[in-house]
C-alpha cells in the first residue's frame, strides 16, 4: 500500500495549525483550531485507510478490491463527537462574551498563587493547616 504524500503533508499541516490555534487564549481561535485539528485528523484516518476501492458489500466484488469501511466509520464517529464539542465550546464563548464583553480566557487566581509559591520555592499555607489539624485530633500521649 502506498500513501499519498500530498495528503500526508496536508494532514500534518492541518494538525499543526489546529494545535497552534488551540493554544491561544481567545475562545474563538480555540474553536477554529478545534475545527481545523479535527479535519486534519479525519483526513489522516481516511489517508491511512488506503486507496479508494469497491464498496464493501459481501459478494459485490473481490475482497482484495474492497475498501476498508473501518476508517470511514471512525471518521463518521469523529464528526459527531467534534460537532458536540464545538457546540459546547461555542456556547461557552457566547456566555463569556455576554459576561465580560470578550472571549479571552483569564488566568485563575489560584494558578497565580501557585506560580508565585513555586518561584519562591515555598509550600502553601494549606499544607501546614492540614498537618496542625491532624496533630490536634490525635492525642499526644499516643506519640512516644
Amino acid at each position: 500500500m502506498q500513501v499519498n504524500l500530498t495528503l500526508a503533508l496536508v494532514c500534518g499541516a492541518l494538525i499543526a495549525c489546529g494545535t497552534y490555534l488551540l493554544l491561544e487564549r481567545s475562545l474563538t481561535r480555540v474553536l477554529v483550531g478545534l475545527v481545523v485539528l479535527s479535519n486534519g485528523v479525519n483526513l489522516a484516518f481516511l489517508t491511512a485507510g488506503g486507496p479508494a476501492g469497491e464498496a464493501a458489500f459481501y459478494g459485490s466484488a473481490d475482497p482484495a478490491d474492497m475498501t476498508d469501511p473501518l476508517p470511514q466509520a471512525l471518521v463518521l464517529t469523529a464528526i459527531v463527537i467534534t460537532l458536540g464539542t464545538i457546540s459546547f465550546l461555542l456556547a461557552m464563548a457566547h456566555r463569556s462574551w455576554q459576561l465580560t464583553g470578550h472571549d479571552d480566557v483569564q488566568d485563575d487566581v489560584e494558578d497565580e498563587v501557585i506560580r508565585r509559591l513555586a518561584i519562591r520555592d515555598a509550600t502553601s499555607d494549606s499544607y501546614g493547616l492540614t498537618t496542625r489539624r491532624q496533630e490536634e485530633d490525635d492525642p499526644q500521649e499516643d506519640r512516644s
